[in-house]
């Protein structure tokens, strides 16, 4: 398949998606979530939305087109997908595919329902994807290896895969950093940051840095729009259990009845809780993130304002060329 092709495939495939039916979403939705109950119809949306963005002309071609990427031969390029949120794994069939490698991918069971539709789509569209995509059940014999697992997995992924070029993420989380000076509004768009796929991404903001006397109650009194989150069973399951930990230790906490935050150092808090820590002033603030800048997918700020982070509620908005763990995809599938 040639680079145009290729792209012109993926456009249509952004409009197929962006004109689904309502019959039709909700029946996706439905096979969706029956695999995977995290994968509301809200998050579906949300995450389909967000391919559909990709995929317009004005993002897509100008982003292939940065690369060189009409090599002589096709790799089998291995990605081993996540499957904590939905079609998670987009992003790098999107770079496989546009790489004109063929892409030999391990979906997630959590994910597959999604990621078959988007496979079919393709096919659909141009029948020459069905020589460059591949779900299997075991990557062998793959000349590039892409792979997103947690810590533990990523060691396994690092030895198994040490003979081939290869991407290893690991795994990440988001902060936000508060000044103390925004307005209500801006404390509500932070809730997209912290609730949007119930906090399951990376891209979620499980943190947030906030000054010394910090008043928490303007800020969970903004985050009452997000209140229906708790009416989901697995997530409230969480949040019962993650309050009972926190009044059987002890430990200080506040409770906004669907959210539960309380001073901890660390980055990744649990599902239905946020982690918050002080910080004296700038220097120490940025000794804190600097500290943790291995472990940051993100960082989100009132209208961007600290250095290097997004506005809050756009965590979970990113550009075609917002890559994972800051690793460039294209530039690595150009030199296997």
């Amino acid at each position: 398949m040639t680079q145009e092709k290729r792209i012109e495939g993926f456009v249509r495939l952004g409009e197929k998606i962006m004109q689904l039916s309502e019959a039709e979403m909700a029946l996706l939705a439905q096979k969706a979530s029956n695999e995977n109950p995290w994968f509301t119809p809200e998050n579906i949306r949300l995450s389909l939305s967000g391919i559909g963005r990709f995929l317009q002309p004005s993002a897509l071609g100008p982003w292939v087109r940065k690369y060189a990427v009409e090599q002589t031969r096709p790799k089998k390029v291995g990605v081993a997908m996540a499957g904590n949120i939905p079609l998670v794994g987009f992003h790098d069939l999107l770079c496989v595919l546009m790489a004109g490698h063929k892409l030999i991918a391990k979906v997630s069971s959590q994910d597959s329902v999604l990621m078959h539709f988007i496979k079919d789509s393709l096919i659909e569209i141009n029948s020459d994807f069905a020589d460059y995509i591949f779900f299997e059940e075991r990557l062998n014999g793959v000349e590039a290896m892409i792979a997103t697992g947690s810590d533990n997995t990523s060691r396994y992924f690092e030895y198994y895969f040490r003979q081939v070029p290869h991407i290893i993420r690991k795994n990440r989380s988001s902060c936000a950093v508060i000044l103390g000076e925004e307005n209500l509004e801006e404390y509500t768009l932070l809730g997209k940051d912290i609730f949007s796929y119930f906090g399951l991404g990376c891209r979620n903001v499980s943190k947030l840095y906030v000054p010394s006397g910090f008043d928490f109650v303007r800020l969970l009194d903004q985050l009452t729009p997000y209140k229906d989150i708790v009416h989901h069973h697995k997530y409230v399951n969480n949040y019962d259990y993650q309050k009972s930990i926190l009044l059987v230790n002890q430990t200080h906490f506040y409770d906004t009845g669907f959210l539960l935050l309380t001073e901890n150092q660390n980055l990744v808090s649990p599902i239905a809780v946020v982690y918050y820590e002080y910080y004296e002033n700038q220097e120490d603030l940025n000794a804190k993130i600097a500290a943790q800048k291995d472990k940051l997918q993100c960082i989100v700020s009132a209208q961007g304002w600290y250095t290097a982070s997004i506005p809050f509620g756009e965590a979970q908005l990113p550009a075609i060329d917002d890559y994972a763990d800051g690793v460039d995809t294209m530039t690595f599938l150009q030199s296997v």
